[in-house]
């Protein structure tokens, strides 16, 4: 299917650049903003080993993991497999809110359990307790 790594390398950097969208434009080709001030882009869509896989040709994701055995392919399609990884990982980091941090401490450091509840087992252990009720605000 290819012949060398620089070929698919540049369909595989075509992928990504397409992921990212296009700019809304008027019919004079000036770029639209949204209310916040923001480029607003069209097409935009997340970035898949499936949607890399068609776009590269292959019938199926199946297919380019088969592809990926060759030892000639083996990295770059690695490193792409990886780029699509950390996309997905990035969206799930939420950074205003607890959803990120209990993404990163589930995959990341073993054992780790957000839904623990506490236990008197006095083996000195930390417990971490999820939905902790908060006391309401009283009106002054």
């Amino acid at each position: 299917m290819y012949k060398t790594v620089d070929e698919i390398e540049e369909k595989i950097e075509k992928y990504f650049e397409d992921c990212k969208g296009y700019p809304l434009t008027d019919s004079k080709g000036k770029q639209m903003f949204n209310k916040f001030g923001s480029p607003v882009f069209v097409d935009v869509h997340p970035p898949t080993v499936t949607g890399l896989a068609l776009a590269l040709g292959f019938t199926s994701r199946q297919a380019l993991l088969n592809y990926q055995a060759k030892p000639e392919f083996v990295d770059t399609i690695t490193r792409a497999k990886a780029r699509v990884e950390q996309y997905a990982e990035e969206r799930l980091f939420d950074r205003d809110g607890s959803n990120g941090a209990q993404f990163s401490l589930r995959n990341n450091f073993k054992g780790w359990d957000a839904d623990k509840k506490n236990d008197d087992s006095g083996d000195g252990k930390i417990t971490i307790v999820n939905n902790i009720p908060r006391p309401e605000k009283q009106n002054e």
